[in-house]
């Protein structure tokens, strides 16, 4: 296999992964946050830093592919 085929699998796997690990941190967090009777702000605050921790891998991505798509490596 080329070079190219690597990297790209790599990337596939690595954005997987991620997303099973948000998922599972998810998961968790919910989990937690109903048996300890967490009061609804809390939930709030707990779910937004979760989902902006996401966020930043995400705007990473994009921001990768514009990167590379102009030409930058």
């Amino acid at each position: 296999m080329l070079q190219e085929n690597f990297e790209l699998i790599e990337s596939i796997v690595l954005n997987l992964g991620l997303l099973i690990l948000f998922m599972l941190m998810g998961y968790a967090v919910h989990d937690v946050l109903s048996k300890n009777d967490v009061p609804k702000l809390g939930r709030f605050v707990t779910y937004t830093v979760l989902f902006l921790g996401a966020a930043g891998f995400i705007a990473k991505g994009v921001i990768q592919i514009f990167w590379q798509s102009s030409g930058f490596n």
